[in-house]
């Protein structure tokens, strides 16, 4: 009965966003006829549209290169041998992920003030990938501490070089958590405001900020029919990911069997 409530209080303001998408009127006051012209008039929206695929790219570019390095991170967390040094960095990572996003997106418009690095797409996509790195970090890092090291050393023995352990050991037995840490620094990249507003300029603008915008002078039905098509496409990411999860399950009781029915 809790998680009911909770989840209704979670969608109910979706769907009531959802719901007036639909509406001919002006307003979320009253529901009117049913129509498409919302959707029309999104779609007619040049700016609008542009400033969708503008997040959308930064969002992708941010969390690929966001992974890579933090895969790296995590790789390099887990090989050292200090316990106090891989607690340093574990420490210094989580910091960044309980820090406000007030603090950080302060902290990095100070930044490129003083370097003279002007305001616009470099200086924020530079930031989306600083504070997406500790997330993929996070997602990473379990499953290479579950890893058992047998199997390393087993590639070892048999001739395997440092780089084709690398490709056909740990890679592929971290690959879960690679994909969680994308699809999450992809998710927060998305739908970041806070550090976005503060080093943004010269034109560029996210979905978020553009929102922001927009719902200073008055929020329109526009902005319903937007919401909409964003939580389907946020539901749609969702079942990629559920699949990619029950795929990777799959293979995996595949492998044990094949070792099962080898031994």
């Amino acid at each position: 009965m809790y998680l009911v409530i909770v989840f209704l209080v979670l969608y109910l303001p979706i769907l009531y966003l959802i719901y007036f998408s639909f509406s001919s009127g002006s307003t979320m006051n009253t529901f009117k006829n049913f129509t498409w012209a919302n959707y029309r008039t999104l779609f007619a929206d040049t700016r609008l549209i542009q400033i969708v695929l503008q997040t959308l790219l930064l969002a992708l570019l941010s969390s690929l290169i966001a992974t890579v390095v933090g895969t790296m991170g995590a790789l390099g967390i887990a090989a050292s041998k200090r316990t106090s040094t891989r607690n340093l960095m574990l420490s210094l990572n989580n910091v960044l992920m309980v820090s406000p996003d007030v603090i950080i997106g302060a902290s990095f418009l100070i930044l490129f003030t003083m370097l003279g690095i002007s305001l616009g797409f470099g200086s924020v996509l530079a930031s989306h990938i600083a504070f997406s790195i500790p997330i993929v970090v996070l997602m990473v890092l379990p499953r290479i501490q579950e890893m058992d090291h047998a199997l390393i050393d087993a590639a070892y023995d048999l001739g395997a070089s440092a780089p084709q352990v690398l490709n056909r050991v740990i890679l592929p037995f971290i690959t879960p958590g690679i994909v969680a840490g994308y699809f999450m620094a992809f998710t927060y990249s998305l739908d970041d405001f806070a550090v976005t507003f503060f080093v943004t300029g010269n034109g560029f603008a996210t979905l978020s900020v553009e929102i922001y915008s927009r719902a200073r002078q008055g929020i329109s039905l526009e902005i319903n029919a937007l919401s909409a098509l964003m939580f389907v496409f946020a539901l749609l990411l969702v079942l990629i990911y559920f699949f990619i999860q029950v795929h990777q399950s799959n293979r995996t009781k595949r492998n044990k069997q094949k070792a099962r029915n080898a031994a």
